[in-house]
């Protein structure tokens, strides 16, 4: 039977690549993000390929709204095998301009988000010997002054992850986190066009910068069967900007 993977986030970027690759893999896909256009066009490629998805439009800053995309994927697929928990973006800038609303705003979606969906899916991956994959990225390791909230909201949802992790071993559910450095996307335009690539590599000193296919590509590997002795693992994917141990 195939697997049924939950990827949130997935109308653009490194969701849309995680769900196309899954969906490539062979796993049917339950697509969530806000912009239902958006998701509509992903769902499409992947069912051109010979795959099976379906989109549920809802924010995850909701505090129902993990419990209906949870009801959505099992009414379309009935099982869920796998949970790539990749929504949210988080506000830069210096910190005293940062408001009340910036911070809560940014732990909502990227922290909480992936809490509650985790907590609403966890009886079903834990009935399937399933998998959670946390996208995080290097900040919450390496934190920067122009992302304070950003490495905040992410060094939380590292410690979730080694955390749950624990409870994985107890309950049979591999959990993992991945931290993205640079990666081409939407998100990364902004920089690219004032400074552009080659000067964000020199900068970072990294190799490159990173493509949503090489995260795409090491998710599928984190929850297929040749990767499933990694757990509670902390995966930096970012050409070599984390320097630290």
């Amino acid at each position: 039977m195939s697997k049924t993977a939950i990827v949130t986030g997935a109308s653009r970027g490194i969701g849309r690549a995680i769900a196309l690759r899954l969906g490539k893999e062979g796993a049917q896909v339950a697509l969530a993000a806000r912009d239902s256009s958006a998701l509509g066009t992903v769902v499409g490629e992947i069912e051109h390929a010979g795959g099976a998805a379906i989109a549920i439009p809802l924010d995850l800053r909701s505090a129902d709204s993990a419990t209906a995309l949870v009801d959505a994927a099992l009414g379309a697929f009935r099982r869920i095998d796998i949970l790539v928990n990749n929504a949210g973006a988080t506000k830069r800038g210096e910190f005293a301009d940062l408001t009340e609303e910036d911070w809560t705003d940014g732990f909502a979606l990227k922290f909480f988000g992936a809490v509650r969906l985790t907590r609403a899916a966890w009886p079903y991956l834990k009935g399937h010997s399933g998998s959670v994959v946390n996208i995080a990225g290097v900040g919450g390791r390496t934190p920067g002054a122009q992302f304070t909230i950003g490495g905040s909201v992410n060094a939380a949802l590292l410690s979730f992850t080694k955390a749950l992790a624990d409870i994985g071993v107890r309950d049979g559910v591999q959990v993992n986190a991945i931290n993205p450095g640079y990666v081409r996307t939407g998100r990364l335009a902004k920089r690219l066009a004032e400074i552009g690539a080659e000067q964000i590599v020199r900068d970072s000193n990294t190799t490159r910068l990173g493509e949503p296919e090489d995260i795409a590509s090491l998710v599928a590997f984190v929850t297929g069967p040749e990767g499933r002795f990694l757990h509670g693992s902390l995966i930096d994917i970012d050409g070599g900007m984390t320097k630290t141990m």
